[in-house]
């Protein structure tokens, strides 16, 4: 198991993706929880790619539960078709916001969060999870975010 994250700070977004997925993908134990991995997961997302906030919620109850995450404090519990995270989970699909104010419906767990993408994790044809990614900054994730996330939950999903 890998004991930290590696990447050059001086390379593309899509290059340090690149390195982070297979060092993510290293650090993946399928003999142990789901927790376990998820927690690895968001830290090395935060640190690997300098994130603001990184974390999983779970479905359960019809509801998204809060997982494991880096960062501030964070909502608990978020209502299917609610703000980011929910509408991702109800369009099954991955929502990218330029500026969270913008958002109908958007729910506030941190003022200092300013753009967001949440990529549903799908299961079986069912939506288990979204992965949230928060920035304290506007516009910051992209399309290559978007290719380089959705990978990932691919990976989550074979958990």
């Amino acid at each position: 198991m890998a004991e930290q994250i590696l990447i050059d700070p001086s390379v593309s977004k899509a290059e340090k993706y690149e390195q982070l997925l297979p060092q993510i993908h290293a650090l993946l134990d399928r003999d142990v929880n789901l927790t376990a991995n998820l927690a690895n997961i968001a830290a090395a997302l935060k640190y690997g790619m300098d994130f603001f906030w990184v974390g999983f919620y779970i479905v359960e109850n019809n509801a998204l539960i809060l997982g494991p995450f880096q960062g501030p404090v964070a909502c608990t519990r978020i209502g299917y078709g609610k703000g980011v995270c929910g509408t991702a989970w109800q369009k099954r699909s991955t929502l990218i916001v330029e500026d969270v104010e913008k958002f109908p419906g958007h729910i506030a767990c941190s003022s200092d969060s300013k753009s967001e993408i949440v990529v549903p994790v799908i299961k079986n044809n069912k939506v288990i999870m979204v992965l949230d990614v928060d920035s304290e900054h506007l516009a910051t994730f992209d399309t290559t975010d978007q290719k380089y996330l959705e990978q990932l939950a691919g990976m989550i999903a074979g958990l």
